[in-house]
């Protein structure tokens, strides 16, 4: 599939594990394209997953960055699914599985197309990993505290047609179901889960230390240590799959106003988040690592008002968060054979319907709903590859 030019951006270079160490060496990034009156931004994805009966959607406001003023129009070609006022939505059919090439066209004014996006829509078997047997890890911050997508990720893997499965974690709140347990923290960046160590961590689940940071350095020292924390907590069973929901924080104080440093605050996300991935695959280098795309806000002002009066708008957390999806897409895209993969978690999720009228980037159980799916339908995705991979032994 041939990738739209505007997500063509400068990759940061991938990690180098020398000596059981980290090295970063990153690429300056692009300057932030100005937004003026007639002008769009689009980001798409390379990838949108389905699984028949779990609906998916492609919601315009999430994709487009415009002049407050603008009001873009939006047209979709697809062989599946169908546009209504605000999205494109899917509810795939067995008959339905397989591939399909979509086209995302945004226009102003005069109806021109000013920008044209294009992903894949792949729809994935109901019975995708039956008979497989998974270990599940997943990481993030309050939105995974919350324990409302984990909890939609198991009711779905619930479903017949899935592998057995078992979520791996410390963390265990009570808004979790029976069997879901995690790695989320309110207030939690990539950062923190890479440096943040009390030796006097009282027990699983407080949020005073990273569950992958341990006293098992030189004399005793600090350090990430994954393998450490499988062998620890996980009772030696190294995860196959792990998801990651993490960005909010890292970069929500950022200011789209001044474009050096929000993509300087990008960077530093985006090379933490490396040395995260680089941990898990030194320690469990078969594991697939899962990058949810950071999620955008509530569409409401009010809401942004009422969490944090006049210090943090809605309009600036939009531009900041349309910024890092175009990094986050730029940085993780084509590593596949690293074994990184992008999930469109901020497509699915409705900034209306999937908000309470109150929280600026918290979902209701609606939004919730459609992280979990998201990630879900990756996740089957992943499963029929092994499938095949079997199947052509």
């Amino acid at each position: 599939m041939k990738v739209a030019p505007w997500l063509s951006l400068g990759r940061c270079l991938a990690w180098l594990l020398l000596c059981g160490s980290v090295s970063l060496i990153a690429q300056p990034a692009a300057k932030v394209p100005p937004v003026p009156t007639g002008a769009l931004r689009l980001t798409l994805p390379p990838v949108v997953y389905a699984v028949p009966g779990v609906p998916m959607n492609l919601h315009f406001a999430n994709v487009v960055l415009a002049a407050p003023e603008a009001a873009p129009a939006f047209t979709i070609e697809c062989g599946v699914g169908k546009s209504v006022s605000n999205c494109w939505t899917l509810t795939a059919t067995g008959t339905q599985v397989g591939r399909h090439p979509l086209t995302l066209r945004a226009s102003l004014g005069t109806g021109a197309v000013f920008e044209r996006a294009q992903t894949e829509v792949r729809i994935v078997p109901s019975e995708a990993g039956k008979g497989q047997d998974i270990a599940l890890l997943i990481v993030g911050d309050s939105l995974t505290h919350a324990s409302a997508y984990p909890n939609e990720m198991a009711r779905l893997l619930a479903l017949p047609g899935n592998p057995k499965w078992r979520m791996l974690g410390t963390h265990h709140p009570a808004s979790a179901a029976t069997n879901v347990a995690h790695e989320g923290y309110g207030g939690w960046t990539w950062n923190r889960f890479n440096t943040l160590f009390n030796p006097e961590r009282p027990m699983p689940g407080y949020t005073n230390s990273s569950p992958f940071v341990a006293a098992t350095g030189p004399q005793g020292k600090p350090q990430l240590d994954v393998a450490n924390y499988i062998a620890k907590h996980c009772g030696g069973r190294a995860p196959d799959f792990v998801t990651f929901l993490l960005g909010i924080n890292d970069c929500f104080r950022l200011k789209a106003d001044d474009p050096v440093a929000l993509d300087a605050g990008i960077t530093q996300m985006l090379q933490q988040a490396d040395l995260l991935l680089a941990a898990f695959h030194q320690a469990t280098p078969k594991a697939e690592l899962a990058i949810g795309l950071t999620t955008p806000g509530n569409i409401r002002d009010a809401a942004f008002v009422a969490n944090y009066k006049n210090q943090y708008t809605r309009a600036n957390w939009r531009a900041v968060q349309h910024r890092l999806v175009e990094r986050q897409l730029a940085h993780f895209a084509g590593r596949e054979a690293e074994g990184i993969f992008i999930v469109p978690t901020e497509l699915n999720l409705d900034i209306v319907a999937g908000y309470p009228d109150n929280n600026a980037v918290h979902p209701n159980a609606t939004g919730y709903q459609q992280i979990g799916a998201s990630f879900y339908s990756w996740l089957k995705w992943r499963l029929a590859e092994r499938d095949r991979a079997k199947a052509g032994q």
